[in-house]
Order: C-alpha cells, then sequence, then structure tokens
C-alpha cells in the first residue's frame, strides 16, 4: 500500500510540474503583454568604393559621375536635346537630368522644379531646401532633399547661370519606394549629387 501511495503522489507531482511548466510557456510566450516582435530585416547592401570620372562631350556642361554608374541619353519620346539619365545598375536606381535654353524664362523654370519636388508633399514628411552657390563657374541653384516613406524622388535639384542654361536632376529607383530599405544607397548617391554639383561646369557662359 505504501509503494502504491508514493507511486500516486509520484504522478500527482510530475503533473503539477508538467501543468506548471506549460502554463509559464504560454504566459511567456502569448500571454506578455511586454512582447515586441523583431523589427524587419533588410539584406545587407555592398556599397562601391567612391572614384569619378569627367563627362565631357558635346553637351553644352561637363561634370565628374561615378565609375559605378553609366551615362547615357534620355530615349524617352518626350526627351528634348542634351536630356540624359545617368543609371546606377547596382542600386536599380538613376538621376534624370532634363536642360532647358534660358531665353527671359528662367523664373518659370525655377518655379516648375520647386512645383515637382512640392508635388510629393502628400508623400512626405519633410522638404528641405539647400542653396547652391558655386561663383567661380556662375553655378547657381537649390537642392531639394524629400523625407518621407513613399515618395517617388528623394532627392532633386537644379542649376543654372541665369543666364542661357537650366539643368534639373532628380533620382529615381525602379522599385516600390520603401526609404527605410533604400536608406542607405539614399545616403551614398546623395554624396553622388553633391559632387556631380560642385563639379559641375558651363561650357559658354
Amino acid at each position: 500500500m505504501e509503494h502504491l501511495r508514493s507511486i500516486k503522489t509520484g504522478r500527482k507531482f510530475f503533473f503539477f510540474v508538467a501543468v506548471a511548466i506549460s502554463l509559464g510557456s504560454f504566459i511567456s510566450c502569448g500571454g506578455d503583454s511586454d512582447y515586441v516582435p523583431k523589427p524587419r530585416g533588410y539584406f545587407r547592401i555592398d556599397l562601391p568604393k567612391k572614384q569619378y570620372i569627367l563627362f565631357d562631350s558635346t553637351y553644352p556642361y561637363t561634370f565628374e559621375y561615378p565609375v559605378y554608374a553609366k551615362v547615357r541619353p534620355d530615349t524617352d519620346r518626350n526627351a528634348e536635346p542634351y536630356w540624359m539619365n545617368i543609371d546606377f545598375p547596382h542600386f536599380n536606381g538613376k538621376i534624370n537630368i532634363s536642360y532647358k535654353f534660358v531665353k527671359k524664362n528662367l523664373a518659370k523654370y525655377s518655379e516648375d522644379a520647386y512645383n515637382m519636388a512640392m508635388k510629393h508633399i502628400p508623400k512626405a514628411n519633410n522638404i528641405d531646401d539647400e542653396r547652391i552657390v558655386i561663383k567661380d563657374h556662375k553655378v547657381f541653384g537649390i537642392i531639394y532633399e524629400i523625407e518621407g516613406e513613399g515618395a517617388a524622388s528623394t532627392y532633386q535639384f537644379f542649376v543654372t547661370d541665369s543666364l542661357t542654361n537650366f539643368v534639373r536632376g532628380a533620382l529615381y529607383f525602379n522599385v516600390k519606394p520603401n526609404n527605410d530599405s533604400l536608406a542607405p544607397v539614399i545616403k551614398f548617391i546623395k554624396e553622388d549629387i553633391k559632387h556631380l554639383i560642385k563639379s559641375f561646369r558651363w561650357k559658354k557662359v
């Protein structure tokens, strides 16, 4: 009898231990209100080394662009002379460059560039502008930095000599906008755009 009683007691003990462990697992996994899911991870992006080469062709302007990019004429049916795309194949992105000859309509082109940047306001958290002034080479303009998830173009700019030439640039990616995952690439290409602007020169001023 004593032997049977000890077996029953032992079974009860293990039963309560098993129930306690199960309840503990439930509380720690599903019942803990402080549980925080892990943030979404993104693939690691390898960034190439910075190195630049000169673009100097029959266009009325020159600049330096990165060796990991490709310059090609804009073949869109609406493209005008001296328009181009600076492609970044590694990042599936591009900088679209458009050119306008100024003839007493600089204010209009400047306003158009401003409106193109402001078009992203519904999806932007903030739009910062930075003035461009390179007096020695008569390069003047503005950079628009557009912050916010879903904005199709996060970086736009225009430069002009205020007399005869006007160039507008805009950064685009050929993927659905997701600025969290693209943040390292956007920051990386922003440096290339700033270098492009710093090295920008007009053929005839």
